[in-house]
């Protein structure tokens, strides 16, 4: 796998947040950042009708937009961080196709994303819901900057943890991540406690005590061999009870990065990005990255 980070650009806040989450990045981690465009003309806009005369499709000013934006950009970002390795490119396909065969030569991909709230663009909605679902590598999605890049706050990388389908490849992401950043990491996993004696929507408080303390021991036990390995990144356990999406929301509040697990599904029909994944795309307020596993 080449050491390549990739950032898909639409022209929006939010994907010019993510483009300067990508730079930053790339710095850290000493990676090449290719920021990516893809745009694509239709030439039956450009029919005369009514013999009205239309503009030929090199002087039309969308299409020079589209060239001009990931150029731009990247200058942009190579003046505000010196040492950054980046290029530029735009590409005449449909965002999802570019994007998912750039990842197959990146270790990273980076996409804006407005959560729940805004209008849908290129990078948001269906389209990231697809390549996030389709990626082989990790993806990160990034909210537009609500807080001037000037004050620097180190906050902590937050991991949601699947005991059951736990996956090497996603702890470690998040374990380096913290490292990188010289930040604390915050491990959430929720469980579920069965109805008491069959009542909808109550539990009982002993089987719920006892199902955290065995969480917490789980926890424990499976991340030990990490934290012998990073022994510089301070870590924090949260064993939970219910389901981990709104924990991971609220922990978003104060985190510099969420970091959550996908299952690779082969699917006939539709894609799929899993219920907490979900939840945590649509209403996390720091970056999320999405790492696939079998």
């Amino acid at each position: 796998m080449s050491h390549i980070i990739v950032v898909g650009l639409d022209g929006s806040p939010e994907s010019l947040a993510a483009a300067d989450w990508a730079a930053r990045e790339a710095l850290r981690t000493d990676a090449h950042l290719r920021v990516v465009h893809a745009w694509q003309w239709h030439p039956y806009i450009y029919a005369p009708l009514a013999g009205v005369s239309v503009p030929s499709p090199e002087d039309d000013p969308q299409r020079a937009w589209a060239e001009r934006l990931p150029h731009e950009t990247a200058e942009r970002l190579a003046a505000i961080h010196p040492g950054l390795s980046v290029s530029a490119e735009r590409v005449a396909e449909q965002p999802v196709t570019v994007l998912t065969a750039m990842a197959e030569e990146a270790e990273l991909l980076v996409l804006g994303s407005r959560g729940l709230s805004g209008v849908a663009g290129f990078l948001t909605g269906s389209v990231a819901q697809a390549v996030v679902a389709r990626s082989r590598i990790p993806v990160v999605l990034v909210r537009a900057a609500e807080v001037s890049e000037e004050v620097h706050e180190t906050r902590d990388v937050v991991l949601g943890l699947d005991l059951e389908h736990s996956d090497a490849s996603v702890i470690e992401f998040a374990f380096q991540a913290a490292a990188r950043r010289v930040a604390d990491l915050r491990v959430v996993h929720g469980g579920s406690v069965p109805p008491y004696h069959g009542h909808s929507g109550a539990t009982d408080p002993a089987a719920e005590a006892e199902l955290l303390v065995e969480t917490q021991r789980r926890l424990t036990d499976v991340l030990q061999p990490w934290r012998e390995k990073f022994p510089c990144v301070p870590v924090h356990e949260q064993a939970v009870v219910g389901g981990a999406g709104p924990h991971l929301v609220d922990a978003s509040r104060n985190a510099d990065l969420v970091v959550i697990g996908r299952r690779s599904r082969q699917s006939p029909v539709g894609v799929h990005i899993g219920p907490v994944t979900q939840a945590v795309l649509h209403h996390s307020v720091a970056p999320v990255a999405v790492v696939p596993h079998d």
